[in-house]
């Protein structure tokens, strides 16, 4: 504790034990962290920044509104808006018209769609390579357990 406020970082809780690397909820942490690397590399690769990858993703699906687009990411429009202007300066996003009332919009040009497509190719390998020994149902069972503990830890 007293190397923690040294350092300036207040904490709320007692100092704990230091977690043992066999414990389940400490491999779950350090396959998350590696999962989120892995995931990263190719984004970096590409000059792009984390959550890049979500607004391709997101516009993969369909064309959209700026307004839409940040309620499905929850974001707000001037964090969007920034990212945005960088997705379209390096040609990965264009803006216009989209939905049947040619709403002024969004949507990923030719560049974005096979940038996102390699990610998506990237994401799917890796899951594939993780998972790849499983069954249907145990996959199932453990993406069961995984949302499990999810929903858990968001109390």
């Amino acid at each position: 504790m007293a190397n923690r406020r040294a350092r300036g970082v207040r904490t709320i809780f007692p100092p704990m034990s230091r977690p043992s690397s066999r414990s389940t909820l400490y491999r779950l942490i350090e396959a998350g962290q590696l999962a989120h690397q892995a995931l990263l590399q190719p984004l970096l690769e590409r000059g792009l920044e984390p959550g890049d990858d979500a607004i391709l993703f997101e516009l993969g699906r369909a064309g959209t509104t700026e307004m839409e687009l940040a309620a499905e990411l929850g974001l707000s429009e001037v964090s969007l808006t920034t990212r945005l202007s960088r997705l379209i300066d390096r040609g990965l996003v264009a803006r216009q018209a989209v939905g049947p009332e040619l709403a002024p919009g969004i949507a990923l040009t030719e560049r974005g769609v096979r940038i996102r497509n390699g990610l998506a190719d990237h994401w799917t390998q890796l899951e594939e390579a993780l998972m790849g020994e499983l069954k249907p149902k145990q996959r199932k069972k453990l993406g069961d357990r995984l949302k499990r503990f999810v929903d858990l830890l968001r109390l």
